[in-house]
């Protein structure tokens, strides 16, 4: 029995509010989870008598097993099911928050995100695929605007919420917090998706295809994650695995391309909408994750903010993104997403650019400014590019192609992220010894400052830290402001890639093929 047979009535009244709910809830679970456990790495590692740079390996445990198992997404769907994979996946994320927060040990605290990360694969992917198919064809867009509202505010209420709690509570509640949260969205989902399963078909289990992809994803992401901390490819450890990742990635591109059963479906690049649609979203994340994780590391290590005073200069970005969302699934139908998603990324270049402008002195309305502009961008991001990605495909194949969409989406999340963190030393360094080249007796301004302060009592070493220790502090704004009008620069070249795409537009102006898709 083949799950392209099975069509459901899209939901109304009460049930698709409370479908709504369940399903933004588990999504927001899961999202937060992402960025919550950051900021409460030093608080963990002290409790668990481990060293920071050990306790980092929280974070990157989640990714791997969840970088893993997004892209497995469509075939596990076609093996359980989709009511019953989705609904699995929550229970089963509670249990691994709780032995979370249970944890005595670092090994044993691990091995829940583990199970946490990879549990998590397949819930973003089936929230897509279970909202479309909830509402009518021309109520796509909206469904879409709900969903991505939760995408978009959980990363940013997660280094707050994480910082809250772990200095007015303990960091165990990091993850008790999502017990409570994904009990009611399992009770929720069970009650309105339990009659809407999709239907099950017994594809074999690739395991060579499955084998080659836990090992380059898991050595890429511990590349990612270890890299800047090993100095990269001055570390064996790094050139390792860099060379596992790129040689076990160029066997799977085949053995997935030719194999009957692939575990993932790699022939949907194929599509030129998929194609397209995915690059530009995932790049485009991967620049916004960069800078998200950016931020907040210059202003606590330059600026001299507190996490939760740096947690709060990111907040406003939610207001526009939760105003606007709505706006933007009510007009895609009759609009080419192709404009709204090309508004999206100028808005983003504006923001980054007017954050290149930024100075040591800078002031918390130049700080909050861009940030507002950028909730702008955010609503009109995920929606249009999300219904390009799915435009025109059969129904059965949208689990598949959500979950290697949103595995690319993650990948790039996470490059981005290693990227700009190691981008912005390097930039720091070079403009660190542009600006000491400066001090030197034959250059009469800093001949100059050097004498009033030996006039003021500093010895000649005392003088010679304070320049050093401005030049650092200098240096590293320059850095970051590189990243910034870098960032500004490839979200314009991005725009270009949108327009490959030709979203399919059915009878009724609607833009939004995926949710034709979903039916």
């Amino acid at each position: 029995m083949s799950s392209q047979n099975v069509v459901h009535a899209p939901l109304s009244g009460g049930k698709l509010v409370i479908g709504t709910i369940a399903v933004s809830l588990a999504v927001f679970m899961n999202v937060l989870d992402t960025s919550i456990a950051n900021v409460s790495i030093p608080s963990i590692s002290g409790d668990l008598g481990v060293s920071s740079d050990q306790g980092t390996w929280v974070i990157t445990s989640f990714a791997v097993a969840n970088a893993i198992s997004v892209p497995l997404t469509g075939w596990l769907t076609q093996r359980i099911g989709q009511v019953r994979l989705f609904l699995g996946s929550i229970i089963l994320f509670v249990l691994a928050s709780w032995l979370c927060g249970l944890a005595p040990t670092l090994p044993f605290l691990l091995a829940a995100r583990v199970l946490q990360g990879a549990v998590a694969g397949p819930m973003i992917p089936l929230s897509q695929t279970l909202l479309l198919a909830s509402y009518p064809r021309e109520k796509a867009p909206m469904a879409l605007s709900m969903w991505s509202m939760t995408t978009l505010i959980a990363p940013v209420a997660g280094p707050i919420l994480g910082g809250w709690i772990s200095d007015n509570i303990s960091w165990p509640w990091i993850f008790y917090v999502n017990i409570p949260v994904g009990i009611g969205a399992a009770i929720a989902t069970f009650a309105i998706f339990r009659d809407r399963d999709s239907a099950i078909r017994k594809a074999p289990i690739d395991t060579v295809g499955l084998a080659l992809l836990v090992i380059w994803v898991g050595s890429l992401q511990v590349m990612l994650d270890k890299g800047k901390d090993l100095d990269w490819f001055n570390s064996t450890t790094i050139v390792v695995l860099a060379l596992v990742a790129v040689i076990s990635f160029a066997f799977f591109i085949v053995w997935e391309l030719t194999a009957e059963h692939p575990v993932v479906d790699l022939s949907l690049f194929a599509l030129r909408n998929f194609s397209g649609g995915t690059i530009a979203l995932s790049v485009g994340y991967g620049l916004y994750f960069g800078n998200l994780v950016l931020l907040p590391l210059w202003l606590q290590t330059v600026i001299g903010y507190t996490a939760t005073d740096a947690g709060l200069v990111m907040a406003p970005v939610g207001v526009f993104a939760v105003l606007l969302s709505p706006l933007t699934g009510k007009f895609l139908p009759r609009m080419d997403p192709r404009r709204i998603a090309t508004a999206a990324f100028l808005v983003f270049a504006l923001c980054f650019w007017m954050r290149s402008r930024y100075t040591t002195g800078v002031d918390t309305w130049s700080l909050t400014l861009p940030t507002l502009v950028q909730g702008i961008a955010m609503a009109g991001f995920f929606i249009p590019l999300v219904s390009i990605t799915l435009s025109g495909l059969p129904g059965h194949r949208i689990p598949a192609a959500s979950g290697l969409s949103n595995f690319v989406r993650i990948m790039c999340g996470g490059i981005g992220t290693s990227i700009f963190s190691t981008a912005w030393e390097h930039r720091s360094i070079v403009h660190h010894a542009q600006l000491v080249e400066q001090a030197n007796s034959y250059n009469p301004v800093f001949a100059n400052s050097m004498q009033q302060m030996g006039a003021l009592g500093f010895s000649k070493e005392q003088t010679y830290g304070m320049y050093n220790s401005m030049a650092t502090q200098q240096a590293a704004q320059l850095g970051v402001n590189d990243m910034f009008y870098i960032s500004a620069g490839i979200f314009v070249a991005l725009i270009a890639l949108i327009w490959i795409t030709r979203p399919e537009r059915s009878g009724g102006g609607d833009s939004a093929a995926a949710a034709s898709a979903a039916h």
